[in-house]
C-alpha cells in the first residue's frame, strides 16, 4: 500500500523575486522627484539583508514604503519582511531589513498546536529542521488543515509545498 497523504509547510522567499523588488526600488529612488537630491538609496547587506538609506528619516522611510510596494506587486508577504527602526548613520539614516526564511521552533510548535487542538483527527505534524511535514488518511483531511493554517496568523509568511 502506498504511503499516507502528506504536504510541506515552509517559509521561503524567493531571493530573485526580492533582488528584482531591489532593482525597481533602486530605479524609482533615483527617478522620482520627491527622492532627488536626498541620497536615498538600497543595497543588499549580505546574503539575507537589504539597507535603505537617506539623509532625512521621513525619506529613508518612504524608501521603505516603496520598497514594500515592489514586494507586495511580485507577491513576496511583507511577514517575510522585518524591517528595524531608522538609525542614524554619520549624516543621514538607514533602516536595515531581514529577510525571513524558514520557521523557527516556537512558531513550528504553535503551528502543530493549532493541527492538534483544531484540525481533524488522525493529522500528524512533524518539525523538520525550519519546516514541518503533516500527514493524514484522506486528502480531504489535508486540504481542511490548509484552509485552517490559511486562516491563522503565525507571524511568519506559510507555503504548501510536496502535496501528495
Amino acid at each position: 500500500m502506498a504511503a499516507n497523504p502528506s504536504f510541506d509547510i515552509v517559509s521561503k522567499v524567493d531571493r530573485q523575486e526580492v533582488d528584482n523588488a531591489l532593482h525597481q526600488t533602486e530605479k524609482e529612488l533615483g527617478t522620482r522627484f520627491d527622492f532627488r537630491g536626498t541620497g536615498a538609496s538600497i543595497s543588499w547587506a549580505g546574503e539575507e539583508a537589504v539597507t535603505l538609506s537617506a539623509e532625512t528619516e521621513d525619506r529613508v522611510r518612504a524608501a521603505l514604503e516603496v520598497f514594500k510596494e515592489k514586494l507586495i506587486k511580485r507577491n513576496i508577504s511583507l511577514k517575510s519582511l522585518d524591517a528595524g527602526e531608522p538609525k542614524t548613520s554619520g549624516k543621514g539614516y538607514k533602516i536595515d531589513c531581514k529577510i525571513i526564511q524558514g520557521i523557527d521552533q516556537e512558531k513550528a510548535k504553535a503551528i502543530t498546536k493549532k493541527i492538534r487542538d483544531e484540525g481533524p483527527k488522525g493529522i500528524q505534524a512533524q518539525i523538520q529542521g525550519d519546516q514541518l511535514r503533516v500527514t493524514g488518511k484522506k486528502k480531504d483531511e489535508l486540504q481542511e488543515v490548509i484552509a485552517l493554517l490559511k486562516s491563522g496568523d503565525f507571524g511568519v509568511a506559510l507555503q504548501f509545498t510536496n502535496y501528495r
